[in-house]
């Protein structure tokens, strides 16, 4: 029979043993394996749901995106499909311009409506429409007999346009969480790179096709992404921030339960939209109305319209729409003289522009935003300064061809991985809640604007100074971009929606130096 004896373990404590078979295991090495399975248990439950959230997020962000693929899908059809349209239905100059650049004047009708639509009847629903009054538009143009009936589709298209372009930025950044922001807030200006894309494939596609039927089938391909935005609306949820601002705060938590990885979180968030929305302490109903409250804005809010709206008319008036409506002419201009060849030029312009917008999604909440600016307008002033040289000096031989090939690829590339998604994401953090919609609509209006100028006088101008003058121009442009990212725009990474509005209110700490990194990691932190 063994004997009772305590032994010593290898940490020096004390065991009890029964002779040399039976040992008694020490109550808190129990407890501790408890707690160990306990803790394990949470944080793969934590981990599960973090994948989850994440799942659900991108889901969103992707749905709440397909308007953008119409507008950049116009944009890149319209390039080679108006050279079929001036064939068939006989156009001039005059109304080639009229039709490409109507789009963009006539869609800030819809950003100006799509910010108070917005606040009425939803993020969500707003989208929704903006679908609609597209599908109506592109119909109108594919079985439209003159210009005149063109025109008709091509205004309501624009209607279409401006909502989805505007809602779509509001959207994401009301419903991402701080740290992926960024990178989601980017996606509509990666799908529109995407309807580019396929605008250009769909041109090179069709080209083959008979002079009156071709570039009906590319403007009818347009009306297929619109179709996936009513599935989407089974899928995606209302703007937590929006249904705060009706008062409908357990639905609001409830969408935060699903897009925030922990209820500590999802508490301080509601907590801050709460507060933002000036619900907290009852002074809703005492709060100026909206536009009234724009047209004589405070000094921090004025501060916000000035880089909102800035920003949004140098993405612009840097010519990058002159770029991508006009590549064919520009290449025309190099010496590329066939329709195939030319189609398949924009192609290369199409895929460079595509895939730097990745990139951009890649880097924006890991270098920040104003890195990025810096390196896209430098980038854009050096591009476009270089194909005006190419276009004056080097004329038409193969040496010419390519180095206009490439300025013109260079130059969309900067511009998709900084300025071209950057601008979106601005705007759509900066401004305070109650105004957040339509404030954001004035920076579309400026965008769309720029946009209708730059294309209803491209070829007027480069008639008058060349095209390599007009590039010219569009690179001084750009070089005052870079001084304006300087000045006036501040660093937003790692920053909750309601830190940003507290970053203008006290302006004087990040004009003219660059917000410290400690800062920003201490926001993620407390975010």
């Amino acid at each position: 029979m063994g004997l009772v004896g305590v032994q010593e373990n290898g940490n020096g404590e004390m065991a009890l043993s029964l002779g040399n078979k039976n040992k008694y295991k020490r109550m808190d090495s129990e407890l501790s394996d408890g707690f160990d399975n306990d803790a394990s248990h949470h944080n793969h439950h934590q981990l599960e749901r973090k994948k989850s959230t994440r799942k659900y997020v991108l889901a969103c962000a992707i749905f709440a995106s397909l308007n953008n693929v119409l507008l950049g899908y116009d944009v890149g059809v319209m390039s080679g499909a108006i050279i079929f349209i001036q064939e068939d239905l006989k156009i001039t100059e005059v109304q080639e311009e009229i039709l490409v650049g109507i789009l963009s004047v006539i869609s800030l009708l819809g950003s100006l409506a799509g910010g108070r639509t917005s606040d009425i009847i939803g993020r969500k629903w707003t989208m929704a429409f903006a679908a609609v009054v597209f599908q109506i538009g592109a119909a109108i143009m594919t079985l439209a007999p003159s210009f005149q009936v063109l025109m008709v589709g091509r205004v309501l298209a624009g209607v279409g346009i401006g909502f989805g372009v505007m809602i779509a930025p509001v959207y994401i950044a009301e419903i991402s969480p701080t740290i992926d922001r960024g990178s989601l807030t980017s996606f509509p200006e990666i799908f529109i790179n995407l309807g580019i894309l396929l605008g250009y494939v769909s041109n090179y596609a069709f080209s083959g096709l008979s002079v009156h039927t071709n570039w009906r089938v590319m403007l009818a391909v347009g009306i297929l992404p619109s179709v996936f935005i009513g599935f989407a609306l089974f899928i995606i949820p209302e703007s937590p921030r929006w249904l705060v601002m009706q008062n409908r705060v357990e639905e609001a938590r409830s969408v935060l339960l699903k897009t925030n990885e922990n209820d500590k979180e999802v508490d301080e968030r509601l907590s801050e939209i709460v507060a933002a929305a000036g619900m907290s302490n009852g002074d809703k109903n005492e709060e100026k109305a909206v536009w009234r409250e724009l047209l004589s804005p405070s000094p921090s809010l004025r501060q916000m319209l000035i880089t909102g709206f800035g920003i949004q008319c140098f993405q612009q008036i840097t010519g990058i729409d002159a770029t991508v409506y006009y590549s064919p002419e520009i290449f025309k201009d190099a010496g590329i003289e066939s329709n195939s060849k030319l189609l398949a030029a924009t192609v290369a312009v199409g895929v460079t522009k595509t895939a730097f917008i990745l990139i951009a999604t890649f880097l924006v909440d890991r270098v920040g935003r104003k890195p990025l600016l810096y390196v896209s307008t430098i980038g854009m002033t050096v591009c476009l300064f270089s194909l005006s040289l190419s276009l004056a000096l080097l004329g038409n031989g193969q040496l010419g061809i390519a180095l206009a090939v490439l300025c013109v690829c260079g130059n969309v590339a900067f511009f998709s991985v900084g300025i071209g998604p950057i601008c979106w994401i601005l705007t759509s953090e900066i401004f305070p809640l109650r105004l957040r919609a339509q404030a954001s609509a004035l920076g579309v209006v400026g965008n769309r604007v720029c946009s209708g100028f730059v294309a209803m006088s491209f070829l007027s101008v480069s008639r008058t100074i060349t095209v390599a003058g007009t590039f010219f121009l569009f690179s001084l442009f750009s070089a005052l971009s870079v001084l304006f990212v300087y000045k006036l725009v501040p660093e937003t990474k790692g920053k909750s929606l309601e830190q940003i509005e507290l970053l203008f209110q006290n302006h004087n700490e990040w004009q003219g130096v660059e917000v410290e990194l400690g800062d920003s990691e201490h926001l993620v932190q407390k975010a």
